[in-house]
């Protein structure tokens, strides 16, 4: 059972599901939540974690469907890890036509090598280098910019559609990258995760 309270001490209740290949169980330490090869409608939200490079099972399908009736608050984590053949493009591509149509707040940015680093926010064009320690942060510059603009105006638009507090209202439905070796996505998911009212 979870309990609501107006208590700073309340904590929400996370449940991760996902393909073992996606290492749902290290997610759910990192975030504090449970993994979990069943549906939990009593949590406050439901993580669903995809390696781009496995898809995603029939079963994590039949799980995301089985929390539509109750619009249960979830997200997609994507994992992006150095060398993978499929990225986070491609894993948005297939989360969007097998669950729910998905939205991408952030995009990843690679460095010179190929390898994710960071992060450009499709709300203000923020940036965030986490391959410094602390992480950059900085700003798009124009050329960048330009190469996001399609994928900024889609997101925007459906921000504006479903309005404020969609994601906890369970009707949009981000999907972020992440990378546990850098910590690449992990404060992002982190915000979304303290945005969500505690459920009854």
């Amino acid at each position: 059972m979870t309990m609501s309270s107006t208590s700073h001490d309340a904590k929400n209740s996370f449940v991760i599901h996902g393909h073992i290949s996606a290492t749902p169980e290290l997610f759910a330490t990192i975030f504090g939540a449970r993994s979990s090869n069943e549906s939990d409608p009593a949590a406050d939200c439901a993580i669903f974690a995809i390696n781009p490079s496995a898809g995603i099972d029939p079963e994590t399908i039949e799980l995301w469907k089985s929390y539509d009736e109750i619009q249960m608050p979830r997200m997609v984590i994507v994992t992006v890890l150095d060398g993978m053949e499929l990225d986070f493009d491609d894993a948005v591509m297939v989360g969007s036509r097998v669950f729910d149509p998905l939205v991408t707040p952030f995009l990843v940015l690679h460095g010179e090598n190929g390898t994710p680093i960071g992060t450009i926010s499709l709300q203000d064009l923020s940036t965030v280098d986490y391959s410094t320690v602390p992480p950059t942060i900085g700003h798009s510059d124009e050329e960048l910019g330009q190469l996001v603009e399609e994928f900024r105006v889609e997101y925007l638009e459906s921000t504006e559609e479903f309005g404020e507090g969609s994601f906890g209202a369970g009707l949009l439905f981000p999907a972020i990258p992440i990378n546990p070796a850098n910590n690449l996505g992990i404060d992002i998911v982190r915000k979304y995760l303290r945005e969500l009212p505690s459920r009854d």
